[in-house]
């Protein structure tokens, strides 16, 4: 089985005490109803799955459930004999977004207190902003990410002494000798091409099989697709499709961010015109998005720009099978004809949100762009990250420029590179990339 971080949070909530209805929230095939399923099973003797997109599509048992006794009227007709108490009982509702109107019903049955519940959403984001009556004080909501390198590694046989003793390392600004460096760049690179989705992960532990892992990564963007089409369809004017395909392109121009006169192809068109396309792919969970700094400083969130946003693909194993299909050679080989800047870019911003990072980056039309920002809460400051996939890792002018703003107050900047070293330069600290495993984690 798979080790996922989130399992210990999952179970540490069903131990608990806690008044409110905890629901993991996160997009699809990133292995939320699995890791509760495994988690509820262990603690609960009498364990309760329903699946309301199932249900909407068949049977439609709780469609009109907006009581806790019609709640519990439709339970027993799929789970009569295993409802019983709170301390043996676990009803676990996925794909609770199917029926919004059971968002609302939470809160009531939490309050009646006969059964220990728990749910989850694939589209919770998107259903959250448009229902209104939701009572938000009753629910917890965990965002659920795909797999980060940690997670792979663990996956693929390296033991917790060993990440321990590479934490160790980056703690105390030191790289790891040759043979081992070697390892994990190894292993950085397969998961470039593999990604986080557990499906995908678990094929590449059990097969090595880059066509069977590139067919699972082709039917989940698919299933991506499906979703955005029946949303578009009841928001007809929106262009959700045409937006998220514009996001593999557009992470190989220069600048990386959203144009709008590129989603219709129409030059009178503004940011402001697509709000609701930016809200369903960021809400779903299958993109990222990296919102603008001008002026750095700590917290972040309140310099914010709203109309240069970047938006990545949420699994870097779903953009390199976009590039490069099948063929694994420019990413493994390291091809110097190839750029592999916006993977790089792709895999740090999925690492940093899963560790629970908001998203920023540096854009300032004197000094230039930096690739991240994120705050540090230990030094109220704020820190910058440079990606560098190539062999000119030392050339980052708009960092330097950065840097030298002392009114920014910058105590520490990174730069994420090939190279097996930890080193200092003129306040710029250069680590493996690989090392993003432990921003935040």
């Amino acid at each position: 089985m798979l080790y996922r971080k989130i399992e210990n949070y999952i179970e540490n909530y069903l131990q608990s005490a806690s008044s409110k209805v905890l629901i993991v929230d996160g997009a699809r095939q990133i292995g939320k109803s699995f890791i509760i399923r495994h988690a509820g099973q262990k603690l609960f003797p009498n364990y309760v799955e329903i699946n309301m997109e199932e249900d909407k599509l068949g049977d439609r048992i709780f469609a009109n459930a907006r009581t806790v006794n019609d709640f519990y009227l439709a339970l027993s007709i799929v789970a009569g004999d295993k409802m019983r108490s709170r301390v043996d009982t676990l009803v676990f509702i996925d794909e609770i977004q199917a029926y919004d109107h059971l968002l609302v019903l939470l809160k009531f049955l939490k309050e009646d207190n006969r059964f220990t519940y728990i749910a989850s959403g694939s589209l919770l984001g998107v259903t959250l902003r448009n229902v209104s009556s939701i009572p938000l004080g009753s629910i917890e909501i965990k965002h659920m990410y795909p797999m980060d390198f940690e997670e792979f590694l663990i996956a693929n046989g390296v033991g917790s002494l060993a990440i321990s003793a590479m934490r160790q390392r980056f703690g105390e600004r030191q790289g790891l000798p040759e043979e081992m460096h070697t390892k994990m760049l190894d292993l950085f690179r397969k998961y470039l091409i593999v990604g986080g989705l557990p499906d995908a992960v678990n094929t590449f532990v059990e097969e090595k099989n880059v066509t069977a892992i590139r067919k699972i990564q082709e039917d989940i963007l698919t299933l991506y697709g499906v979703d955005a089409s029946k949303y578009e369809r009841e928001h007809v004017r929106l262009k959700i499709q045409r937006v998220y395909s514009l996001i593999p392109s557009n992470l190989e121009n220069k600048k990386k961010r959203m144009v709008a006169k590129e989603v219709e192809g129409k030059s009178n068109k503004r940011m402001s015109d697509y709000v609701e396309e930016f809200d369903y792919l960021i809400s779903s969970g299958i993109a990222l998005e990296v919102k603008a700094i001008s002026a750095p400083s700590y917290p972040l969130i309140e310099n914010s720009g709203k109309n240069l946003l970047k938006l990545y693909l949420n699994d870097v194993g779903l953009l390199t099978g976009l590039f490069f299909k099948n063929n694994i050679q420019a990413i493994m080989q390291d091809m110097r004809s190839i750029n592999l800047g916006s993977v790089y870019e792709t895999v740090v911003a999925q690492e940093l949100r899963a560790h629970g990072f908001n998203l920023y980056y540096y854009d300032n039309k004197r000094n230039g762009e930096v690739d991240f920002l994120v705050d540090d809460a230990n030094t109220l400051s704020v820190t910058p990250l440079e990606v560098k996939s190539g062999k000119d890792y030392t050339v980052h002018s708009a960092l330097t420029r950065l840097l030298k703003t002392e009114t920014y107050n910058i105590r520490e900047a990174f730069v994420l590179y090939n190279g097996p070293k930890v080193y200092e330069k003129n306040g710029v600290t250069y680590i493996p990339i690989y090392y993003i495993m432990f921003f935040g984690g």
